[in-house]
């Protein structure tokens, strides 16, 4: 049993790296906490322990979860999860919540929706809020895939809200991309946006049972057809359609079988090393930006300007473009 951590222990570098390692969950919980925080005083220490545990990363197979509202992802990530934990795998679910306007914390609690793996000793479960980024997807989502990673995990699940943008950048992080739909409604492919069947690698029809099961199967003839049309995003592999039943946990063992295909074909190739290579360059250019942005609005001379040329452009009296050239200028040319 671990001993709990001293209460307000200021904690070193060494202290996380070595708990981390150790699998220590309370400390790979504060750790996951000091990279997800946006203090100043945060940032030093947090990309210190990145760097000491960069040596053990990049070992485990990273999977990315979507799907529209309702289709049964945390279901059958959890069906997923308790299979693989009960065959000896170390399953860790990053799971990006809505973030609550008031709040600002998780609003969906996935400890609560997938109650059977959070319990399990194998598994390790963290609900992160969006804090309003791009797409619902956490900022600092790698940061703990990287953590969750050098703690011992060798299946790292990112489950999305499934909404906007956020197919795009859990794409960015993962290996395998996984898009869970419904059936048996009659419009199986209603919210099926073509960029995210062009990002997918397996799709499962979810809630294939019952007198549902004969609709399900005729979605997947329909659905493999589409995506036989379409550009593969992972050369050498047609993307895989499937049909399961997360509740009764029928299809999650031959779904296990399809990733580990996918992720063999990966490696054999070296698609998966170059795939991570680009993701860590598309990482490094999105932190860039993310830096200079951060960078312009804190700017004094901006923060003191634009106020009076936001009020011209709302005015009718400056167009946007011009505003946005006069705010760079002075930014740039700042002493």
């Amino acid at each position: 049993m671990e001993k709990p951590l001293p209460k307000r222990k200021e904690l070193r570098l060494e202290d996380y790296v070595q708990g981390v390692r150790a699998n220590n969950r309370a400390m790979l919980a504060r750790a996951i906490t000091l990279v997800e925080s946006n203090a100043a005083k945060h940032l030093q220490l947090a990309q210190d322990v990145l760097t000491a545990i960069m040596p053990y990363t990049g070992q485990s197979i990273r999977i990315g979860v979507s799907g529209v509202p309702g289709a049964g992802k945390s279901t059958f990530i959890e069906a997923l999860g308790t299979m693989l934990c009960e065959r000896g795998h170390r399953v860790a679910v990053l799971a990006i919540d809505p973030t609550s306007s008031l709040s600002r914390g998780s609003i969906l609690g996935d400890k609560t929706r997938m109650e059977r793996l959070s319990k399990h000793p194998g598994a390790y479960i963290r609900p992160s809020p969006t804090g309003g980024t791009l797409g619902g997807v956490a900022r600092k989502t790698r940061e703990s895939l990287m953590l969750c990673e050098a703690a011992g995990y060798d299946v790292i699940i990112v489950e999305t809200v499934g909404v906007g943008q956020s197919e795009i950048t859990v794409r960015s992080m993962v290996d395998c991309f996984v898009v869970l739909i419904l059936t048996g409604a009659g419009d199986e492919l209603q919210g099926m946006k073509k960029g995210i069947m062009e990002m997918v690698d397996i799709l499962l029809i979810n809630k294939a049972d019952g007198k549902n099961k004969p609709l399900a199967e005729q979605a997947r003839v329909e659905l493999e057809r589409i995506l036989h049309l379409l550009p593969a995003v992972t050369e050498g592999w047609e993307p895989k359609v499937k049909t399961i039943s997360a509740l009764e946990e029928s299809g999650i063992t031959e779904c296990w079988q399809l990733i580990q295909q996918f992720h063999q074909h990966m490696k054999t190739t070296n698609l998966l090393e170059q795939r991570r290579q680009e993701q860590a360059d598309s990482w490094l250019r999105s932190l860039i930006e993310e830096q200079l942005l951060a960078g312009f609005y804190d700017n004094e001379r901006v923060k003191s300007e634009l106020p009076e040329l936001k009020e011209k452009v709302l005015n009718g009296k400056l167009s946007p473009t011009k505003a946005a050239l006069s705010l760079h200028e002075i930014y740039i040319n700042q002493p």
